[in-house]
């Protein structure tokens, strides 16, 4: 059963057209099911303060209501007749069915929603509207390389309605990271400008590097002689192929550090560390055993 329009909006019988539409922007906010995703209570809420302001919001409905031509369903008030239950659907039950049916001509919903979901700024002065509500953002999510997302890249994304999008991955850019695409969201049902398409970038983990922030750690495996000897060896980083110098003695587990090769985390451009890994030779080689041999009589 409806209950009564003014109680679900908390106004007063003797409130005004502008205190009706006050309290409607207020409680619009705080229940709206995009601010409340998942809550049932929520979504049940805002059916029923919508149906309570689709009928209160219009003068002519609101003065048959008070006069009790029309209950809180919309529906016409038959006196003398008992008996007889309301059909599913109206004020008060699931969805805007029944005589309830919210128009907003006299109100913008831009203004109500537009700061929290992607909308415009505040409502002009004076009390004017600013014309038809904007069309509802999209929101998706692009896993994209590390070499993506170090160097910059295009990549395309399909959303669900079959629509590819090109999106430009700046350099730089971080895990997390959300490109707004203008106009490319829902459109307005009203003849608004579109919504927005809202891309999080996600970062696939790398077969070679570990990432922690912006710093990147890598393996690095170092010829016996070079780390014996001291000598170069090749490292691929994020941005190309460079030569490290691997010091004379070198031991593995030995971390080097090539400053500016890591990721970027807060706009910041980390290091890329190269945990130094000896590496002997496949083949049985006469020398090394007969040297190792000797180090271990000296180690006794």
């Amino acid at each position: 059963m409806a209950g009564d329009p003014y109680q679900e909006l908390g106004v007063s019988r003797g409130a005004s057209a502008d205190e009706i539409k006050k309290a409607f922007r207020k409680l619009a906010k705080d229940f709206h099911p995009d601010k409340n995703p998942g809550d049932a209570a929520a979504e049940d809420r805002f059916k029923r303060i919508t149906a309570a302001f689709d009928l209160l919001g219009d003068a002519e409905k609101r003065a048959k209501f008070d006069r009790g031509e029309i209950d809180a369903d919309g529906r016409e008030q038959y006196r003398g007749f008992s008996g007889g239950g309301r059909g599913p659907g109206g004020f008060g039950q699931g969805g805007f069915g029944g005589g309830a049916r919210a128009t907003f001509d006299d109100i913008d919903l831009e203004d109500i929603f537009g700061g929290m979901f992607g909308g415009g700024g505040a409502r002009p002065r004076g009390g004017a509207t600013r014309g038809p509500a904007r069309g509802q953002d999209v929101r998706a999510s692009l896993e994209i390389s590390l070499e993506d997302a170090i160097q910059g890249s295009t990549r395309r994304i399909q959303f669900s309605d079959g629509r590819t999008l090109d999106v430009t991955i700046p350099k730089g850019a971080d895990d997390g990271q959300v490109i707004r695409l203008k106009g490319q969201g829902v459109a307005s049902p009203r003849g608004g400008p579109a919504g927005d398409a809202l891309i999080e970038l996600k970062i696939a983990p790398h077969a070679l590097y570990h990432r922690d922030g912006a710093d990147l750690t890598m393996d690095l495996a170092v010829p016996l002689a070079d780390a014996v000897l001291g000598g170069k060896v090749a490292v691929r980083t994020p941005d190309g192929v460079v030569n490290l110098t691997v010091p004379k003695g070198s031991n593995s587990g030995q971390t080097m550090r090539l400053k500016g090769k890591g990721a970027f985390a807060a706009g910041r451009r980390g290091d890329l560390k190269v945990r130094l890994m000896i590496q002997l030779p496949g083949e049985d080689v006469p020398e090394l055993i007969k040297a190792a041999e000797t180090l271990r009589k000296r180690a006794l």
